[in-house]
């Protein structure tokens, strides 16, 4: 291993989740079983059309094209201007990707950024865009406020609507402010909107709107995922939109890299993009958990802060948040803890809505 191989190894940090097996163990040992709570992988089944999709496509022998079917780009593009008022966004400013984490993660480096270069990320976010950031041997910069940046030019701003951890949803006029500072210091905007589809006491909106972007896409690229909307994680199913020339480098790159979706979860991602039903059984879903658990956590001395969308709970009892975990862990409940998601988020916990109806109710009756 050469010594530049080495020390990008070095620089990442452990797997978080695997700090999290002693609490694990604590919590399987309660009478009435683990109810894991940690980490936001759906359970509910996946949604008829897309297993028929999925059939129907199976007998595909040869190599899918990276960039997508036209079939696929066009439905992409149709879904984000439908449902995300992205106005004259071409199929060919679109792209799908293995699962939104390998784009998060690869990001930087397909852009051609490296040592020298910043990332700018939420200071409680998703670890995968610092990850990615440290991949590419850049320097992840933390901050919310971007303009106590002052004359910091970074090559990338990770935006993420609603949140992972948090829940909270951007307002329109914020989430503007911040895509235009972006655009002055010619960074590229990378916006995670893979929870859009939950909105709850806010409605999200995307880069990609006018109001927003101020009609052009230039340096834009919204990103979503199939595996939330649609529990779709298990087959990896991601798409990107936004600024054509942007999109169509990065493709040339992952062509080279063999970055593709396979053929049979393209089809099922065009008949699930067409569709508008599937989503709201599952918004009902989880907004009835969200019904049944937030009450519960309240009443057991949890605050609930932010939460407006997404398929999460943040919550706090004012204590750091390993032991809140271990609180939770006697209860029998797993929960992710907030140092998870950065130092700002370290008296935090996330608990996710993605278990059964009855695994809900019982962390419920337990707390």
């Amino acid at each position: 291993m050469t010594d530049t191989a080495r020390s990008g190894v070095a620089a990442l940090p452990d797997f978080p989740w695997d700090s999290l097996d002693g609490a694990r163990k604590l919590a399987a040992a309660h009478p009435e079983g683990l109810v894991d709570l940690s980490v936001g992988t759906p359970v509910d089944p996946v949604p008829a059309i897309a297993q028929q999709a999925l059939a129907e496509a199976a007998n595909s022998p040869g190599y899918p094209l990276t960039s997508g079917t036209a079939e696929l780009r066009a439905a992409i593009a149709d879904y984000l201007v439908r449902r995300w008022a992205a106005v004259g966004l071409a199929a060919e400013a679109t792209m799908p990707v293995i699962g939104t984490k390998e784009f998060v993660a690869w990001l930087p480096t397909l852009l051609g950024l490296g040592a020298g270069d910043t990332v700018v990320v939420p200071t409680m976010a998703y670890p995968t865009y610092a990850v990615g950031a440290l991949i590419a041997g850049c320097t992840p910069v933390p901050c919310d406020d971007l303009e106590t940046l002052g004359d910091l030019r970074p090559g990338l701003v990770w935006l993420n609507s609603p949140s992972n951890p948090t829940g909270q949803i951007l307002a329109g006029d914020e989430l503007a402010r911040r895509v235009a500072w972006a655009r002055e210091r010619g960074a590229v905007v990378a916006s995670d909107e893979c929870y859009g589809e939950f909105g709850w006491e806010a409605d999200p909106v995307s880069v990609l709107a006018p109001d927003i972007c101020g009609g052009s896409h230039d340096q834009l690229l919204a990103v979503h995922s199939l595996s939330k909307r649609s529990n779709l994680a298990g087959y990896r199913a991601g798409f990107i939109g936004g600024d054509q020339d942007l999109v169509t480098r990065l493709l040339a790159v992952r062509k080279h890299a063999g970055m593709i979706v396979p053929r049979p979860v393209q089809q099922a991602m065009i008949t699930l993009l067409a569709d508008d039903d599937h989503v709201r059984e599952q918004r009902d879903r989880y907004l009835a958990r969200r019904a049944t658990l937030r009450p519960a956590l309240e009443r057991a001395g949890f605050r609930i802060e932010h939460s407006e969308g997404s398929i999460y709970l943040w919550a706090t009892r004012d204590e750091p948040g390993r032991a809140t975990i271990d609180f939770l862990a006697e209860h029998g409940i797993l929960a992710a803890p907030g140092d998870f998601y950065g130092e700002a988020a370290e008296r935090y916990v996330r608990i996710a809505l993605t278990a059964t109806d009855a695994h809900i109710a019982s962390a419920a009756t337990r707390l």
